[in-house]
């Protein structure tokens, strides 16, 4: 009987904390065998207080490169000796390559808020999208739209309007667009705004597993069938937000495809092999169904 790895297996794995929730090891490692690719994924929980000597021991034991998850994407900049350029903008890391002890830092989810939004990049260019949220998913997604789908106008709609005022600044100065609005939180005064809009973004954990009936809105007539509703979370795979806006007629995107087009970049990173990713998509549909 051959064994499932041995002394020649690449490593590679996630640093989080908590992270028995990631799909990570899930993907990377049926990817790994779907492709015949002698690694392995494994999850590493480690708190912030670690997370220094947790980099030493992954550099020390040669790991080729790992994801990072809640909550150190944001602190483990200061540890790497580069970074690239939609990381540094965002400023959060989501992969890691270890080159010979040399850590390079990325932002993985920028290609998978890209993938997702692509066959509909006519659609969205010169037109008003709406992003609900202020943390560290609203960056890559703020950034991706600016970056590459140049709306006419972005509607930064947070609980806290002044966390979405301060996003909306520090995006005026990083990347010179200043065509953003802000707006609290409060579903009958968005009607308008998410009825204009062409493509509106929850970029928010609202309505993520166990808290399934959560929405952003629970306003039907907020949707039209001209729309495009994309929502990042992936468990359920169908949310209540994307639910209500199906019944409208609207164009849904489920968090699932940004969560494998994500993880295809970073297993592009470590591999250099591309990631089939409709077949991983399918097989995670299956599995986060049964």
């Amino acid at each position: 009987m051959k064994d499932s790895y041995h002394l020649n297996t690449k490593l590679t794995g996630l640093l989080g904390h908590p992270i028995k929730h990631s799909y990570s090891p899930l993907i990377h490692n049926m990817t790994f065998q779907l492709k015949g690719l002698d690694y392995i994924f494994l999850p590493f929980d480690v708190l912030t207080s670690s997370l220094k000597t947790a980099l030493k021991g992954m550099i020390g034991l040669g790991i080729k490169g790992f994801n990072i998850t809640i909550p150190h994407k944001e602190n483990i900049i200061q540890y790497m000796n580069s970074v690239s350029e939609e990381a540094s903008i965002i400023g959060a890391v989501n992969t890691v390559v270890n080159d010979l002890g040399k850590l390079s830092g990325y932002n993985t989810d920028v290609n998978g808020v890209y993938e997702t939004l692509l066959p509909f990049k006519e659609e969205i260019t010169g037109n008003e999208v709406s992003v609900v949220g202020a943390g560290g998913a609203a960056r890559a997604v703020i950034y991706t739209l600016i970056r590459y789908f140049k709306p006419s106008t972005i509607f930064l709609i947070n609980r806290t309007e002044q966390r979405a005022e301060t996003l909306k600044h520090y995006f005026c100065d990083k990347m010179k667009y200043d065509s953003f609005k802000t707006r609290e939180l409060f579903p009958p005064d968005l009607i308008d705004i998410f009825r204009n809009s062409k493509l509106i973004i929850n970029a928010t954990s609202v309505g993520m597993f166990p808290e399934s009936d959560d929405t952003i809105t629970s306003l039907n007539h907020s949707f039209t069938k001209e729309q495009i509703v994309f929502d990042l979370v992936y468990n359920p795979l169908q949310t209540q937000l994307l639910k209500i806006a199906a019944l409208e007629g609207a164009t849904i995107l489920d968090g699932l495809k940004m969560l494998v087009h994500q993880a295809a970049k970073s297993f592009e990173l470590w591999t250099g092999e591309e990631m089939p990713v409709e077949e991983v998509y399918k097989t995670l549909q299956l599995y986060i169904k049964g």
